[in-house]
């Protein structure tokens, strides 16, 4: 396995998991033109299969897809880890984009869709999973630490199985414990390319709020009615 800092020396790998080969083509041509590696799949049971293979850094994953479903094989990527994932959906319902984000994608496009958008999106989903370069100390908010340059955060001696968006959430709100962050503010610190909704904040930190409560931080994610989330200051002291 590759230490860090080699991985910061080696071009990105994204699995583009796409049933329409014109769409495919599309998006691999953009994204090499930006200096990405690209692998494709046009159906989830190839996907799952160059997944285990390549191990890619990112997967942008259509939802309709043959054999297995886009939700279904996001939810095996989940099972065996925390690659990031966005969703490309031609469905208009929010259900479906929401039902994708509490599975743990990162963030997701909808049909028709520009390619250089989903190349930004790419790169702004990438950039919040990488490392940060300047040395900084983990932020601590009781028995929480968050480590800026690992990209990782702990409950005591228990790492935290996050995603991109939700240690960046959990980054943002470690930032300044006991403030109420609103929706919007957190949406514009985790995902500020994005398009998604308010919506989207509620699921990704009801899926933080379990990962916290599992393993023992019960109560340091705190909903404040009317206005958004905070770390609860009193597990700070």
């Amino acid at each position: 396995m590759l230490a860090d800092t080699d991985k910061l020396n080696v071009v990105a790998l994204v699995l583009v998991v796409e049933d329409e080969p014109e769409i495919a083509e599309i998006l691999e041509g953009y994204l090499r033109r930006d200096g990405y590696r690209t692998e494709r799949a046009g159906d989830g049971r190839s996907a799952l299969n160059l997944y285990r293979a390549a191990k890619p850094d990112l997967v942008l994953l259509d939802i309709q897809m043959p054999e297995l479903d886009g939700l279904e094989v996001l939810r095996r990527i989940r099972s065996d880890g925390n690659t990031p994932v966005i969703l490309v959906t031609a469905r208009t319902e929010d259900l479906d984009k929401l039902l994708g984000l509490e599975l743990g994608a990162d963030d997701y496009v909808t049909k028709p869709f520009s390619p250089r958008e989903v190349v930004a999106r790419v790169k702004a989903v990438l950039r919040r999973s990488a490392p940060v370069e300047s040395a900084q100390l983990p932020l601590r908010c009781g028995p929480l630490e968050v480590d800026l340059e690992k990209v990782v955060a702990w409950v005591g001696s228990e790492r935290l199985d996050l995603t991109p968006t939700e240690f960046r959430l959990l980054e943002t709100l470690a930032q300044t414990p006991g403030k109420a962050f609103s929706r919007v503010e957190l949406l514009e610190a985790a995902l500020p390319e994005s398009e998604a909704l308010e919506r989207v904040v509620d699921v990704h930190l009801k899926n933080l709020r379990k990962k916290l409560e599992a393993a023992g931080a019960a109560g340091l994610l705190e909903t404040v009615r009317g206005v958004g989330y905070r770390l609860w200051v009193e597990l700070t002291r």
